[in-house]
């Protein structure tokens, strides 16, 4: 029974979380006193809760504000939980209708108890304890060595430690990936805690070794969470926090970081310059620039033939276009990007950088540019609306709408036709519909579902002209999915077709099997049944049945 008077959470507010089901649910846990509080604090109730297995719960707010987490796999999927809703009301009842704050449960209980022991006591608990948990004794014995032993000592250990904690002798799963990361992220906690112990020289040497393991490791590893990314991140931040500390010397550092940057696969040591600006001083930014600009002009005099050049080529850009920008030189910041205009995004990107400094006139030439010099090419949709608006916005609509066609010719989209019909009216837009349907006509016998026709449906779609919809599917076909779109939106005014477009999809999914497939041809069968008369819907479930009579799993759904 909810307890009731004033109490911690609003019962209201716990059936609004969780909804009726997971409440009912929940409220047995309760009444079967399967709740166990841990510790109940103001605004904060952790709770072990026994279903199917333990589950560790916590609740935080007050009153109708809630929130909180769950260990179950249901939290996980759709939030609040019975098990949430179980310590909600176990956690009212402690509270005995009087709003009690006091710290009560199990923990408070236990840690009333350890305060009365004497120091003696409380070690050899640990010891033990330490004694059949391996991580607990590899955290202790690290803290004591940080404590007693001298730096070289330290630093061989806590290597062993890297090294241990990164090594992957066959490959991990995802269901380990966790478990792997967890024994890393100690490891990286340990090197963390030698930057305010006055070791901040171990911890940088040892954040780097960090880092080539990990990254060493990630072929080994099912990273689908994005466990290494994390722990590089982490790794990177206690490197960058020992150099603040022990300042290296600047220029020797520079280089060391300049190499690491371009050598870095998997982007930890990116835009270094700038994160290490401060330890760098203006000697080691002066150093890293020269480093930079040596590279670019040696990489400026061959040709980019591969992979390994253009990456080379973009982090050198990336590092000089920071240090021009640090001394305001736009100018250099365009000729550096002017010295690969490769592709259409070349152009793009110098043409956002003119429009971000008011250097509108720049942009519409370089845009125009890129237009003219990839004319035979598919062109960047990106770069076809910019040009577009640019131009329409300085009084050339004509040119941008010129642009534009040349753009839908060669790969008709929506978004192009939409352009189009904003700077060309209904004239564009009818010239439009006409070449997509010559261009159908063409391909009538092949009907291409992804072409023009379906481009067609969803432009008459889209303005509400539903005869020329039908007319144009029934001509040159269309996808599905956009046959089914258009039934829906055409059910009042074009029921026939409308239904006969849902029937023809029930065969095609009953047709493919799958219960997922048959429980979509129930739901369009039962909005096939809202559309006609009862008569006219149960001679079409007979004949269905009869059609499909050996699929027991569809046969269950129309039953």
């Amino acid at each position: 029974m909810v307890p009731k008077g004033k109490t911690r959470f609003e019962t209201e507010a716990i059936l609004a979380l969780a909804g009726h089901k997971a409440f009912a649910r929940g409220e047995a846990y309760f009444r079967r006193e399967q709740v166990q509080i841990l510790t109940m604090e103001p605004g904060w109730v952790l709770a072990q809760v026994t279903g199917s297995e333990p589950y560790r719960t916590e609740l935080r707010g007050r009153g109708g504000t809630i929130d909180g987490h769950c260990s179950c796999p249901a939290f996980g999927d759709f939030g609040f939980c019975k098990h949430m809703v179980a310590v909600g009301l176990a956690a009212n009842a402690a509270d005995n209708g009087c709003g009690q704050e006091a710290p009560v449960g199990a923990l408070s209980r236990i840690r009333d108890h350890l305060k009365s022991r004497g120091v003696e006591f409380l070690a050899g608990m640990i010891i033990e304890m330490a004694q059949h948990d391996l991580r607990l004794f590899r955290k202790l014995e690290l803290a004591s060595a940080m404590v007693q032993a001298d730096d070289s000592t330290v630093e061989a250990r806590l290597r062993k430690v890297i090294d241990d904690a990164t090594r992957t002798d066959h490959y991990v799963e995802y269901e380990s990936a966790g478990e792997w990361a967890a024994g890393v992220e100690e490891a990286l906690e340990a090197v963390d805690q030698l930057v305010p112990n006055r070791r901040a020289g171990l911890a940088l040497p040892l954040a780097t070794r960090a880092i080539k393991a990990i990254e060493r490791a990630l072929g080994s590893i099912d990273d689908s969470d994005g466990h290494c990314s994390a722990l590089l991140h982490r790794a990177e931040e206690i490197h960058c926090a020992a150099a603040v500390v022990t300042r290296p010397e600047p220029v020797q550092f520079a280089r060391d970081l300049f190499a690491r940057e371009m050598d870095d696969e998997y982007g930890v040591f990116h835009g270094s310059a700038e994160r290490y600006a401060e330890v760098l001083g203006e000697q080691g930014l002066a150093e890293y620039r020269r480093l930079a600009e040596a590279v670019w002009q040696k990489s400026a005099a061959r040709a980019r033939r591969s992979d390994e050049l253009s990456i080379e080529h973009d982090r050198l850009l990336r590092i000089l276009d920071h240090f021009a920008e640090r001394d305001g030189d736009l100018d250099r910041r365009i000729a550096l990007r002017a010295k690969d205009m490769s592709s259409p995004y070349a152009y793009l990107e110098l043409a956002r950088l003119c429009l971000e400094h008011d250097r509108e006139q720049e942009a519409i030439r370089f845009v125009e540019e890129g237009l003219w010099m990839f004319e035979d090419g598919q062109q960047d949709a990106r770069l076809v609306f910019l040009a577009a608006d640019l131009l329409a916005r300085n009084g050339r609509a004509s040119d941008a709408e010129a642009h534009l066609w040349r753009a839908f010719e060669k790969m008709p989209t929506f978004e192009l036709y939409a352009r189009l019909r904003e700077i060309g009216g209904d004239i564009a837009g009818k010239r439009a519909v006409e070449m997509l349907e010559r261009l159908c006509a063409r391909e009538e016998g092949r009907r291409s579902w992804h072409g023009g026709s379906n481009l067609i449906v969803k432009i008459h779609l889209n303005e509400k002209a539903f005869d020329q919809a039908w007319e144009s599917l029934d001509r040159f076909g269309g996808s599905t999915e956009l046959k089914q779109q258009l039934a829906r939106a055409t059910e009042q005014t074009h029921p026939a077709k409308a239904i006969e477009a849902y029937e023809a999809n029930v065969e095609r999914l009953v047709a493919s099997g799958g219960n997922s497939s048959y429980a979509e041809a129930a739901r369009l069968i039962a909005r096939l049944g809202k559309l006609r008369d009862n008569k006219t819907q149960i001679d079409y479930l007979i004949a269905l049945k009869n059609r499909h009579c050996r699929k027991r799993n569809f046969m269950k759904l129309l039953e």
